[in-house]
């Protein structure tokens, strides 16, 4: 009888230590000062489609990015902010040879600009660049491996930089 009153008061503890240092769980909702958001700009990455739906989980509508061509008499929605993503580049570049000129080491880079205002064009976040970079070795001899591992070093980044964003999204005040 002892024992699990002996777990229970230490869960407690760790619970209240856990609690009182600011802890709290990642994935738990961040607040946005806004409600809807129109995505446009660089559309066709993976960061794009991840940020959309990040966003949209969180309870913030995502709108359609303008067509030149509406129809006519048709009313496009206003958003409350309009997050315009200008640049989303992956980068592989050799950072180590042997001598005989084979590739040893390479260096993954993830760059995606952003800028964010209101429909009426006041900036909000200035264009701003968020980077990842990760170091890879490779061999000849496994590259079907070493593709794999190049694929998920990128997820991985890409995982990062759309929590970055959304924290930076979550800090704006005063629309």
């Amino acid at each position: 009888m002892g024992l699990p009153r002996r777990a229970l008061l230490a869960a407690a503890t760790a619970g209240a230590a856990l609690a009182g240092c600011g802890f709290r769980l990642r994935g738990q909702g961040l607040a946005f000062a806004f409600r809807s958001l129109r995505l446009q700009g660089v559309l066709d990455g993976d960061v794009a489609a991840a940020l959309r739906a990040q966003l949209q989980a969180s309870g913030v509508q995502v709108l359609q990015p303008r067509r030149a061509a509406a129809p006519a008499g048709a009313v496009a929605p206003v958003p409350d902010v309009v997050l315009e993503i200008l640049q989303d580049q992956r980068e592989r570049v050799v950072v180590g040879t042997t001598t005989a000129g084979q590739v040893r080491e390479l260096l993954l880079r993830r760059r995606v600009r952003f800028a964010l205002r209101t429909p009426d064009g006041r900036e909000l976040i200035e264009p701003t660049e968020l980077q990842q970079e990760r170091e890879q070795s490779f061999a000849e001899t496994v590259v079907l491996g070493k593709e794999a591992e190049e694929a998920l070093l990128f997820d991985d980044m890409r995982t990062a930089i759309v929590r970055q964003l959304l924290v930076r999204l979550s800090r704006v005040q005063g629309l």
